[in-house]
Formats: structure tokens, C-alpha cells, sequence
């Protein structure tokens, strides 16, 4: 569906439609080995959500970025009241709060966001992401998959735009 939010992003991103193809490329070889991606939800008008975070995804090598987190988490609330863009940057700088702003300077990509609640789907993401953190995987594992049993956190899908 076409909306006046859509009208503005797409818009913004004309001038730069020709380096697209390489730049998205570039993100997807970056998801492809990074541990980490930097998000925001992107706001009615166009504009970045001041809530940003680095998170631990899964990226299918395909066309899709996914993560897990708590059910009242603000990109989970974004979504839910249908502020399904957002924008990831695609590498490592810490906190990012205490990154400051290098995180712009990384790969970046336009993502249309969903809920994940096929179980075989969630299951198939949850053993990537064991496979990925796999330090920590014995503690966040049994928390990721009882958080997505009991309703306590949500699977989020992104699809690259």
C-alpha cells in the first residue's frame, strides 16, 4: 500500500537509486560475517527513532534479518503499531551508546519489518544463531527459546527493501 511515510522515504533515497544494486550487495556480504547490526525503527515521518541498539541476527544470505527480543522491547512495540521500516547498519563499534555515531559510517540497508510466529521458522533461525553465538549460546539459547515459548519475547523479520 502506498502511504504519504512511503512517498517521503522513497523519495529521499532517488537520487541514489543507480548505487543501490552495489551498496546493497556490500550490506549483505557484511551480514553475511558480522556478529552484530546497529537498528532503528524509522518514524511516521520519515525520520530515525531515538531508540537505537546493537543485536545479535540472523541473516538467511538471502533476503531476510532476523532477531529475537524481549515482547515489550520498543522495535517489537514499533511493529506492532505499524512502524514496520526501519534502518540497520551492519558491523561492530560496541555499545551504541558509547559508539557514538561511528556505526553510520557501516553498511546500511532499509528493512520492512514483521512478526515471526511460525515455530519450524523460529526453530531454523535459533539454530543459525546457536551455530553464530556459540560462546554464548548456552545461556542465551534455553533464553531465547523459553522467552518465544511463554510470550516473554518476540521474533522479529526483516525483509531487505
Amino acid at each position: 500500500m502506498l502511504t504519504r511515510r512511503r512517498i517521503v522515504i522513497g523519495a529521499s533515497l532517488a537520487p541514489i537509486l543507480p548505487l543501490l544494486g552495489e551498496v546493497v550487495d556490500s550490506t549483505k556480504e557484511a551480514l553475511s560475517t558480522s556478529r552484530l547490526i546497529y537498528l532503528t525503527p524509522i518514524k511516521s515521518d520519515g525520520s530515525e527513532s531515538k531508540c537505537k541498539g546493537e543485536i545479535w541476527f540472523s541473516y538467511d544470505g538471502d533476503s531476510h534479518v532476523y532477531v529475537v527480543t524481549q515482547y515489550d522491547a520498543w522495535r517489537a512495540n514499533a511493529i506492532r503499531q505499524g512502524l514496520t521500516s526501519a534502518r540497520i547498519w551492519v558491523g561492530e563499534f560496541g555499545l551504541w551508546r558509547d559508539a557514538g555515531d561511528s556505526y553510520r559510517s557501516a553498511p546500511e540497508l532499509m528493512l520492512e519489518g514483521a512478526i515471526e510466529d511460525d515455530p519450524s521458522a523460529q526453530d531454523k533461525v535459533l539454530t543459525t544463531m546457536g551455530g553464530k553465538y556459540s560462546d554464548e549460546w548456552g545461556v542465551w539459547g534455553p533464553r531465547f527459546r523459553e522467552g518465544l515459548r511463554d510470550d516473554s519475547r518476540v521474533m522479529l523479520r526483516y525483509k531487505i527493501v
